[in-house]
Protein backbone atom coordinates (compact mmCIF):
# COMPACT_ATOMS: atom_id res chain seq x y z
CA UNK A 1 0.00 0.00 0.00
CA UNK A 2 3.05 2.00 0.64
CA UNK A 3 4.25 1.76 -2.92
CA UNK A 4 1.02 2.58 -4.32
CA UNK A 5 0.49 5.84 -2.24
CA UNK A 6 4.28 6.85 -3.41
CA UNK A 7 3.51 6.60 -7.13
CA UNK A 8 -0.07 8.06 -7.05
CA UNK A 9 1.28 10.98 -5.44
CA UNK A 10 4.83 11.46 -6.64
CA UNK A 11 2.79 11.26 -10.12
CA UNK A 12 -0.23 13.35 -9.35
CA UNK A 13 2.15 15.90 -7.66
CA UNK A 14 4.65 16.07 -11.07
CA UNK A 15 1.97 16.92 -12.73
CA UNK A 16 0.31 19.14 -10.70
CA UNK A 17 3.37 21.18 -11.28
CA UNK A 18 3.57 21.33 -14.68
CA UNK A 19 -0.24 22.39 -15.05
CA UNK A 20 0.58 25.40 -12.28
CA UNK A 21 4.18 25.94 -14.53
CA UNK A 22 1.54 26.90 -17.47
CA UNK A 23 -0.49 28.88 -15.63
CA UNK A 24 2.46 30.82 -14.06
CA UNK A 25 3.99 31.12 -17.72
CA UNK A 26 0.88 32.42 -19.20
CA UNK A 27 1.07 34.99 -16.44
CA UNK A 28 4.22 35.98 -16.61
CA UNK A 29 4.26 36.59 -20.44
CA UNK A 30 7.24 33.85 -20.84
CA UNK A 31 8.87 32.70 -23.93
CA UNK A 32 7.13 29.79 -25.24
CA UNK A 33 9.53 29.11 -28.40
CA UNK A 34 12.09 28.01 -25.19
CA UNK A 35 12.61 24.29 -25.37
CA UNK A 36 11.55 24.30 -21.41
CA UNK A 37 8.33 26.19 -22.37
CA UNK A 38 7.36 23.61 -25.02
CA UNK A 39 7.62 20.94 -22.78
CA UNK A 40 5.02 22.08 -20.89
CA UNK A 41 3.37 22.95 -23.52
CA UNK A 42 3.31 19.80 -24.96
CA UNK A 43 2.70 17.83 -21.79
CA UNK A 44 -0.70 19.90 -20.88
CA UNK A 45 -2.29 20.29 -24.50
CA UNK A 46 -3.68 17.15 -24.64
CA UNK A 47 -5.92 17.95 -21.35
CA UNK A 48 -6.24 21.85 -21.99
CA UNK A 49 -7.16 21.68 -25.32
CA UNK A 50 -10.33 19.97 -25.13
CA UNK A 51 -11.27 21.45 -21.50
CA UNK A 52 -10.70 25.10 -23.32
CA UNK A 53 -13.94 24.75 -25.39
CA UNK A 54 -16.51 24.86 -22.36
CA UNK A 55 -14.29 26.68 -20.08
CA UNK A 56 -12.88 30.41 -21.19
CA UNK A 57 -10.03 32.43 -20.31
CA UNK A 58 -10.47 36.05 -19.13
CA UNK A 59 -8.08 38.76 -17.59
CA UNK A 60 -5.28 36.78 -19.12
CA UNK A 61 -5.90 33.87 -16.77
CA UNK A 62 -5.96 30.47 -18.16
CA UNK A 63 -9.62 29.10 -15.86
CA UNK A 64 -9.18 25.61 -17.87
CA UNK A 65 -5.83 25.34 -16.02
CA UNK A 66 -7.06 26.32 -13.08
CA UNK A 67 -9.84 23.98 -13.42
CA UNK A 68 -7.44 21.13 -14.75
CA UNK A 69 -5.26 21.63 -11.77
CA UNK A 70 -7.99 21.36 -9.08
CA UNK A 71 -9.00 18.16 -10.81
CA UNK A 72 -5.30 16.87 -10.60
CA UNK A 73 -5.32 17.53 -6.80
CA UNK A 74 -9.16 16.07 -6.47
CA UNK A 75 -8.44 13.07 -8.33
CA UNK A 76 -5.12 12.22 -6.01
CA UNK A 77 -7.64 11.97 -3.36
CA UNK A 78 -9.98 10.55 -4.35
CA UNK A 79 -7.69 7.43 -5.52
CA UNK A 80 -6.41 7.79 -1.69
CA UNK A 81 -9.69 7.63 -0.75
CA UNK A 82 -10.78 4.28 -2.80
CA UNK A 83 -7.92 3.09 -1.21
CA UNK A 84 -8.96 4.11 1.95
CA UNK A 85 -5.84 5.92 2.66
CA UNK A 86 -8.35 9.01 2.91
CA UNK A 87 -11.86 9.24 4.90
CA UNK A 88 -13.15 12.36 3.90
CA UNK A 89 -16.47 13.34 2.13
CA UNK A 90 -17.07 15.12 -1.09
CA UNK A 91 -16.92 19.05 0.47
CA UNK A 92 -14.16 18.28 2.26
CA UNK A 93 -12.50 16.48 -0.81
CA UNK A 94 -12.92 19.86 -2.52
CA UNK A 95 -11.38 22.17 0.09
CA UNK A 96 -8.49 20.36 0.58
CA UNK A 97 -7.87 19.86 -3.33
CA UNK A 98 -7.62 23.87 -3.34
CA UNK A 99 -5.36 23.70 -0.38
CA UNK A 100 -2.74 21.35 -2.08
CA UNK A 101 -2.95 23.33 -5.25
CA UNK A 102 -1.91 26.50 -3.30
CA UNK A 103 0.45 24.29 -1.13
CA UNK A 104 1.81 23.46 -4.56
CA UNK A 105 2.40 26.18 -6.03
CA UNK A 106 4.59 27.66 -2.95
CA UNK A 107 6.77 24.26 -3.31
CA UNK A 108 7.02 24.95 -7.58
CA UNK A 109 8.00 28.75 -6.46
CA UNK A 110 10.50 27.27 -3.79
CA UNK A 111 12.59 25.09 -6.51
CA UNK A 112 12.06 27.38 -9.06
CA UNK A 113 14.22 29.91 -7.33
CA UNK A 114 16.61 27.45 -5.92
CA UNK A 115 17.35 26.14 -9.52
CA UNK A 116 17.78 29.73 -10.77
CA UNK A 117 20.09 30.68 -7.82
CA UNK A 118 22.29 27.69 -8.45
CA UNK A 119 22.38 28.20 -12.59
CA UNK A 120 23.30 32.04 -11.75
CA UNK A 121 26.79 30.21 -10.22
CA UNK A 122 26.63 28.03 -13.31
CA UNK A 123 25.84 29.15 -15.92
CA UNK A 124 26.16 32.83 -16.30
CA UNK A 125 22.96 33.21 -18.23
CA UNK A 126 23.76 31.31 -21.43
CA UNK A 127 21.46 28.80 -20.45
CA UNK A 128 17.55 28.83 -22.22
CA UNK A 129 16.00 27.17 -19.13
CA UNK A 130 17.87 29.90 -17.00
CA UNK A 131 16.40 32.72 -19.36
CA UNK A 132 12.77 30.96 -18.57
CA UNK A 133 13.36 30.97 -14.61
CA UNK A 134 14.20 34.71 -15.02
CA UNK A 135 11.09 35.66 -16.39
CA UNK A 136 8.60 33.65 -13.80
CA UNK A 137 10.69 34.58 -11.04
CA UNK A 138 11.36 38.73 -12.09
CA UNK A 139 8.05 39.77 -10.85
CA UNK A 140 8.78 38.48 -7.69
CA UNK A 141 12.13 39.92 -6.92
CA UNK A 142 12.33 42.64 -8.73
CA UNK A 143 9.98 44.65 -5.74
CA UNK A 144 12.02 43.23 -3.59
CA UNK A 145 15.45 44.50 -5.07
CA UNK A 146 13.96 48.06 -4.45
CA UNK A 147 14.14 47.61 -0.73
CA UNK A 148 17.06 45.49 -0.71
CA UNK A 149 19.68 46.43 -3.25
CA UNK A 150 22.56 43.87 -4.03
CA UNK A 151 25.24 44.71 -1.45
CA UNK A 152 29.17 43.80 -3.15
CA UNK A 153 27.72 42.35 -5.92
CA UNK A 154 25.45 39.53 -3.52
CA UNK A 155 22.32 39.56 -4.71
CA UNK A 156 19.91 38.92 -1.42
CA UNK A 157 16.81 39.26 -3.31
CA UNK A 158 16.12 35.28 -3.43
CA UNK A 159 17.10 34.97 0.26
CA UNK A 160 14.57 37.20 1.30
CA UNK A 161 11.93 35.63 -1.29
CA UNK A 162 12.98 32.32 0.78
CA UNK A 163 12.43 33.41 4.02
CA UNK A 164 9.15 34.97 3.16
CA UNK A 165 8.06 31.43 1.78
CA UNK A 166 9.10 29.81 4.45
CA UNK A 167 7.52 32.32 6.65
CA UNK A 168 4.09 31.85 4.51
CA UNK A 169 4.72 27.79 5.05
CA UNK A 170 4.96 28.32 8.74
CA UNK A 171 1.98 30.65 9.05
CA UNK A 172 -0.21 28.00 6.86
CA UNK A 173 0.79 25.34 9.17
CA UNK A 174 -0.39 27.02 12.12
CA UNK A 175 -3.87 27.73 9.87
CA UNK A 176 -4.23 24.50 8.84
CA UNK A 177 -2.59 22.22 10.96
CA UNK A 178 -1.02 18.55 10.58
CA UNK A 179 -3.45 18.67 6.79
CA UNK A 180 -0.66 20.84 5.52
CA UNK A 181 2.02 19.27 6.69
CA UNK A 182 0.76 15.92 5.07
CA UNK A 183 -0.30 17.42 1.85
Amino acid sequence: MNTAYYLINTVFDLYLMVVLLRIWLQLARADFYNPFSQFVVKATNPLLTPMRRFIPGFFGIDFAALVLALLVAMIKLLLFKAMNLLYADWITIVLVSLVTVVKKAGVMLFWILIIRALLSWVSQGRSQIEYVMHQLTEPLLTPLRRVIPPMGGLDLSILVAFIALQALNWLMGDLFGPLWWQL
